[in-house]
């Protein structure tokens, strides 16, 4: 080795190309694309620019059968620039590879809705820019709620469906002068005329902010039901039963000085109360405890959470979310404008088929 001076890249196997950003948006490779890209693939993407990042872990708890389809899936993504990837510095260990949209996936996603690039608000730097976001970790464990919730109703045997799930921006451009929520979601449990739905705003709490805080934020979901006629429970995420215990006596007290308290059903959890043995732990399981004026501690039955909405009698059933977001009941949405494509849904469509050879068939 000292004598022999051998290149390095001459000891790389080879590595498929990349396309550049040009090339990705080419009209060959979009032509390229139209012929490749399935509808899981399209789902994906919408689901990436309403959520800015999902790591891989994620995708595939929300779409895929198992972890070795899911990275030979993106790879091919990642190939064709439909998505970008990065991956945080970790002190111990690795991280998991975290993906975001990428310059042809905006461009097939603005295609699909008649805009252009530009109108759908979509900027590679940016969308790279949560990469070095302090609040990286935040939006990554809100989507970690919502796509494991998604993971539980795909293995449920009970009928059991995320049907609603909005950022915190398209929360922000609803309700962002009175409150923004990190979240927003809805469960439908049972079919036909048995079918029930929850819905909730969610508040995620890393531990970073103070308790106080956490309480005073209730000030606004009460301004926001005033405002709406609409009692929606607020739900509190937190990472530790010790952090819940102080944060529902923080809760109780802005809660006991609101106007109306029932206009603002409230429940916490915590992530150690599910079993890190099970297979697929969910917050959808019986861990979430409604604040009430007369328990505030820790203590008395917790419910799943569809079952949440049993603890508040007096609660009227969900609105149509669709209406509220400008959808009409044949699907057609005003929401194809600059910045403001319709929510993805929550249900990824069904894996397409494998190809079969001519001769097969």
């Amino acid at each position: 080795m000292i004598t022999t001076t051998t290149r390095q890249d001459a000891l790389r196997g080879h590595l498929p190309g990349r396309r550049t950003v040009r090339a990705a948006g080419s009209v060959e490779h979009q032509s390229m694309l139209a012929s490749r890209l399935t509808a899981r693939d399209k789902w994906l993407l919408a689901v990436l620019h309403e959520h800015r990042v999902l790591t891989t872990s994620q995708i595939q708890d929300a779409c895929f059968p198992s972890g070795r389809s899911a990275r030979q899936r993106l790879r091919d993504l990642y190939l064709w620039r439909t998505v970008s990837r990065f991956q945080p510095f970790r002190q111990l260990g690795s991280a998991p590879m975290h993906y975001v949209l990428g310059p042809a996936g905006a461009a097939v996603l603005a295609a699909e809705h008649g805009l252009e690039v530009k109108e759908l608000g979509y900027r590679h730097d940016r969308a790279m820019g949560i990469a070095h976001n302090q609040r990286l970790a935040h939006t990554v464990g809100v989507n970690d709620f919502f796509t494991s919730l998604i993971a539980r109703t795909r293995r449920a045997r009970h009928p059991e469906a995320l049907v609603a799930w909005w950022s915190e921006s398209r929360c922000a451009r609803h309700f962002g002068d009175l409150v923004i929520p990190d979240g927003y979601g809805r469960l439908r449990t049972g079919t036909g005329s048995a079918a029930r739905e929850a819905e909730w705003f969610l508040e995620f709490d890393t531990g970073t902010e103070a308790l106080t805080k956490v309480g005073r934020k209730l000030a606004g979901y009460a301004r926001l039901a005033e405002s709406t006629g609409i009692a929606t429970p607020v739900l509190v995420w937190l990472p530790t039963t010790r952090r819940e215990a102080g944060a529902r006596t923080a809760l109780a007290r802005a809660h006991a000085g609101l106007d109306d308290p029932r206009a603002v059903p409230v429940a916490t959890a915590a992530a150690d109360l599910l079993d890190p043995a099970a297979a697929h732990p969910s917050p959808g399981e019986a861990v979430w405890l409604p604040l009430t004026a007369a328990r505030t501690d820790r203590a008395g039955p917790r419910y799943s959470l569809a079952d949440l909405s049993d603890a508040w009698p007096g609660l009227a059933p969900p609105a149509d979310p669709a209406a509220e977001d400008g959808e009409s009941e044949t699907g057609d949405t005003a929401a194809a404008s600059p910045y403001r494509l319709p929510p993805p849904s929550p249900v990824p469509p069904p894996a397409t088929p494998n190809r079969v050879a001519r001769g097969d068939r």
